[in-house]
């Protein structure tokens, strides 16, 4: 039986707020370059959206790690299973997730990337969900705050399904 998948935003609202995000750190950036890293695969749809919104000029690099696998929870131990193919020392650093949970991958990635010797370093996500947070991480530029609920859609998925979902949704896991 498929998945009950409630809408906690549209693609109308998710288009909107991202837009926003770009128009800020276009702001905060004005005059410099940014390198955005993309940490795939989830926040793959949300940082192509999210270049597109930035004025300023633009580098994108990608990583991929991961510590949930194909499990609705996180088992806590985070893998780098691609790096990034460029140096980020001396340059302006985001890193872009596509949510920000219990803390303990961001927080893992801060420290191997902070030792690369960036200009700086901030954060951006388009989910934040900080009531399961067991690491303390600061989200500089935030899309939505949510419950503590499983998400899909907007490149977030459940078991490698249905992140190519148009707006971002709760999975009934109740209903099955």
């Amino acid at each position: 039986m498929a998945d009950k998948i409630e809408i906690m935003y549209s693609r109308e609202e998710v288009e909107k707020r991202i837009a926003e995000m770009g128009r800020i750190i276009s702001e905060d950036y004005q005059g410099r370059e940014i390198t955005l890293i993309c940490i795939l695969k989830g926040a793959a749809f949300f940082a192509c959206e999210l270049a597109k919104s930035i004025t300023v000029p633009v580098n994108i690099e990608f990583m991929r790690c991961s510590s949930y696998g194909n499990e609705t929870q996180s088992s806590g131990v985070v893998k780098i299973t691609q790096d990034l193919d460029e140096p980020i020392r001396g340059k302006d650093v985001i890193v872009v997730e596509d949510i920000i949970d219990t803390g303990r991958t961001m927080n893992y990635l801060l420290e191997v990337l902070s030792g690369r010797k960036p200009e700086s370093i901030r954060i951006c996500s388009l989910l934040d969900k900080p009531d399961r947070r067991v690491v303390d991480v600061a989200v500089d530029y935030t899309g939505f705050v949510i419950p503590d609920v499983f998400i899909v859609g907007y490149g977030l998925d459940y078991a490698q399904k249905y992140r190519q979902l148009p707006y971002i949704g709760v999975v009934n896991q109740d209903a099955k």
